[in-house]
């Protein structure tokens, strides 16, 4: 039996990091090929810390106001990233637009997951803005990074309805089920080679 070597994966997170929780609980439990080498975070009172070393995970602490301008900031993690051999930089609650430092040394090799159905209701409160829109499906998307906020080739997607009672809470929650359950997925498709990007569209082979 083929023996497929573990993706490895680089985490940027700003809070919580539940996402980070849901990818390494799928590696652990043998569904998902890959292995976390290090967490970077712009804020060292995120939760996500703890979850890295609970795992035996490195974390790095870099806040940008320490850095000249954003394009160092994002080359100095770059850096950190490249040196560690990271294959796939995935953002799990990171609560910045990701300079082109970044992108330029991970092209199509940065995913982040948002609250929406993209590209409906991109930016924060996502879940606020489909409630108070009214809309009647909502969802979750996994896509890869560019420069815009949130506006780059969508991987995988999924649906979630809103009850005519939802808040900004309740609906919240019922995406972040389907974030946990996806994100995981569109990572093992990069991770099988899967992912094939033209322009705008991700075909899944």
């Amino acid at each position: 039996m083929k023996c497929i070597k573990p993706l490895q994966l680089g985490v940027l997170a700003s809070g919580r990091g539940s996402n980070f929780q849901s990818i390494l609980n799928e590696i652990q439990k043998g569904n998902l090929p890959a292995s976390v080498r290090v967490l970077i975070t712009d804020n060292p009172d995120a939760y996500a810390i703890e979850r890295a070393k609970k795992n035996d995970i490195e974390f790095l602490i870099f806040k940008p106001k320490d850095f000249k301008s954003k394009d160092e900031y994002y080359r100095k993690i770059a850096d950190e990233l490249k040196s560690r051999e990271v294959e796939l930089v995935i953002l799990a609650g990171f609560m910045r637009i990701v300079g082109k430092p970044l992108i330029d040394a991970f092209p199509f090799k940065i995913m982040n997951i948002h609250p929406a159905l993209l590209p409906s209701f991109p930016g924060l409160h996502a879940q606020k803005q489909a409630v108070d829109y009214g809309v009647k499906i909502s969802g979750c998307t996994v896509h890869f990074v560019d420069e815009g906020m949130d506006t780059g080739p969508i991987i995988i997607q999924a649906a979630v309805p809103v009850y005519h009672d939802d808040t900004e809470e309740t609906l919240s929650q019922r995406i972040l089920e389907q974030e946990h359950k996806i994100y995981p997925e569109a990572i093992k498709l990069f991770s099988e080679g899967r992912l094939e990007v033209k322009g705008r569209i991700v075909n899944i082979k």
